[in-house]
């Protein structure tokens, strides 16, 4: 029988906890190590899952358990240099977006990859929903030029507001964010993104100077798709409209919409929320002789959508498959890097308050 991955689980927070579980439920996945800089999150997790090595140091860790895959879901800024170190020492590597600070040291990472036969995968969660394949091929068949408004705006408190403080030390919430919905966008074009502008403030002085906790991007592309993108982060945001997924297009349009018989008390920071569709709606806009409507909207129902861990689940699961089938991950790659390269346009068009071409 084939010995199981040794994985490093690096960052024990919200997403590296749900990896961790991932990990410890799949046989062919052993985990040797949880990596935080405070002791509080990774101790509690390592007794949820039995018992496991803990470390304070990353590269200690990585020296020190020599593991087979290394899971990096950190803040920001240490993706590159944690991403870069694992690959050097022969490591597949799973790393949550955006891949680094810079489009430069994106590539880096890319390129390392490629040079040391290693898997990357790059956390793109939505790429493993069923619902939003199914949002993006639905997109598809609107003709084009399309029309994408998107945001997820968040009424952050108590642990929410601390940990989007400590993420904008990095990056603001439309990069951070960002790169999740303009990659959506990128697979419902399948057209080259050609500019970017962005208009954003800063609403709060919780926050380091030069940092901005509001923000939303405009993108075209070459094939005259436009698509916007707006998020928000911290307890002065509103809970109207925070939520908006659609897209519109010559032949009618499709949005996520929240299912109008179920009841919820979840609020705008609630991560299950955040890929949970509900219910997808297609309008078709065909008209007959009289300018009325040929076809009623259609509801297509979402209910049996995988949670916010089951997901997780799905990712690893790809990135096994990648390793066991030495799948050819070029286009994701690519994809991350594009992705990246777009939202840090728009930070860059915001901070000069030009528009920038691609």
């Amino acid at each position: 029988m084939t010995r199981p991955l040794r994985v490093l689980v690096a960052g024990c927070g919200n997403m590296g906890a749900s990896h961790a579980r991932a990990y410890h439920k799949m046989p062919e996945f052993e985990i040797v190590g949880l990596v935080s800089r405070g002791p509080n999150s990774r101790t509690a997790l390592s007794k949820e899952l039995g018992g496991l090595p803990e470390f304070g140091d990353y590269y200690h860790a990585l020296d020190t358990t020599r593991p087979d895959v290394v899971s990096i879901n950190t803040y920001p800024e240490t993706h590159g240099p944690y991403a870069r170190a694992a690959i050097a020492t022969g490591c597949h590597v799973f790393c949550e977006k955006p891949l680094a600070e810079t489009v430069e040291e994106a590539q880096s990472v890319v390129d390392a990859a490629r040079a040391g036969s290693r898997k990357l995968v790059v956390g793109y969660i939505l790429r493993v929903h069923p619902a939003w394949v199914r949002f993006i091929e639905i997109a598809r068949t609107l003709g084009k030029p399309l029309v994408m408004r998107m945001n997820l705006n968040q009424q952050s408190h108590g642990q929410n507001w601390t940990w989007h403080r400590n993420l904008m030390d990095s990056m603001s919430p439309i990069v951070d964010c960002g790169v999740h919905y303009v990659d959506v966008m990128c697979q419902m074009t399948q057209s080259r993104p050609v500019r970017v502008s962005a208009i954003g403030a800063r609403l709060t002085d919780e926050i380091k100077p030069g940092m901005y906790n509001y923000g939303q991007l405009q993108v075209t592309f070459e094939d005259g798709s436009v698509g916007w993108y707006e998020a928000g982060w911290g307890p002065m945001m509103s809970e109207v409209a925070f939520f908006v997924k659609d897209v519109i297009g010559p032949k009618g349009c499709v949005s996520i919409v929240k299912d109008p018989n179920e009841a919820t008390s979840a609020g705008s920071d609630d991560i299950d929320s955040h890929t949970k569709t509900n219910c997808i709606r297609l309008h078709r806009s065909a008209l007959d002789a009289n300018n009325e409507f040929v076809s009623p909207d259609e509801f297509i129902n979402t209910q049996d959508e995988p949670d916010h861990q089951a997901l997780c689940d799905r990712e690893q699961a790809y990135l096994l498959r990648a390793i066991q089938e030495d799948l050819d991950l070029s286009a994701h790659m690519y994809d991350a890097v594009n992705s990246l390269r777009i939202v840090l346009a728009a930070d860059r068009s915001f901070r000069t308050g030009q528009v920038v071409m691609l």
